[in-house]
């Protein structure tokens, strides 16, 4: 919650970063990106238990990430209850089951075959923990009156990916789950009506013998995702 009287401009020294040369600043880069190349999405969760400070530290990662007008305009609710993960399993099945029976569409539904994706999502309660991700639309200041959050789409976006990333230097793996519509998880999580459900991210150890589709290990080369002028 930010206050009125903080709303202004005051210029403060860069935090302190490592000043790298070129060659280790290559070396940073290569590391990174191997490391990144290890993340899959899976779907064979083990019930392993991931301690809340693990959690806590990747979300801190995540609320570190740029945003508009630097309002982070987003929640992530954490939820490691197994009954309130099962309540959330049972609501988003039944959204996929109108989804596959025709709701998506046929060429949705055709270009998800390759990923073996289907109705029943066990994941939900298997693995310790669910991140449900909200964007807030807008925000409130310490005396209550409305603010409005900008480039909420792309600022969550961000958030989440350095969520992923961080979650994914710590150990675990994650899957993406966009169950269509979303408005139930505000209700099953008593979030407020500024807040949109963006996705839920189940994050936990990988089963022994997980598997994913071997589609999803096909990724686009250097020249078909960049340009340099």
């Amino acid at each position: 919650m930010f206050a009125k009287s903080a709303m202004t401009y005051e210029a403060v020294p860069l935090p302190s970063r490592p000043d790298v040369d070129d060659e280790a600043s290559a070396r940073e880069a290569e590391a990174f990106r191997a490391r990144m190349s290890t993340r899959h999405s899976i779907r064979d969760f083990s019930d392993r238990p991931v301690p809340r400070e693990v959690i806590e530290t990747c979300l801190m990662t995540a609320g570190g990430a740029p945003s508009g007008a630097n309002h982070q305009p987003w929640f992530f609710a954490c939820v490691s209850d197994p009954a309130l993960k099962a309540r959330i399993r049972e609501a988003a099945e039944k959204e996929e089951e109108a989804f596959y029976a025709g709701g998506g569409g046929d060429e949705w539904i055709k270009a998800l075959e390759p990923l073996g994706t289907g109705v029943d999502k066990p994941h939900l309660t298997t693995a310790p923990w669910l991140i449900v991700i909200f964007a807030q639309r807008w925000g409130e200041f310490d005396d209550g009156s409305r603010y409005k959050n900008y480039y909420v789409p792309e600022s969550v976006g961000i958030a989440t990916g350095f969520l992923i990333a961080a979650l994914h230097h710590a150990g675990l793996s994650t899957l993406t789950h966009t169950p269509n519509p979303m408005k139930f998880l505000n209700e099953v999580l008593g979030r407020p009506a500024s807040e949109k459900p963006v996705m839920i991210l189940t994050v936990g150890h990988a089963a022994e013998g997980a598997t994913v589709p071997k589609a999803s290990t096909i990724k686009k080369p250097l020249k078909d995702i960049s340009g340099f002028w």
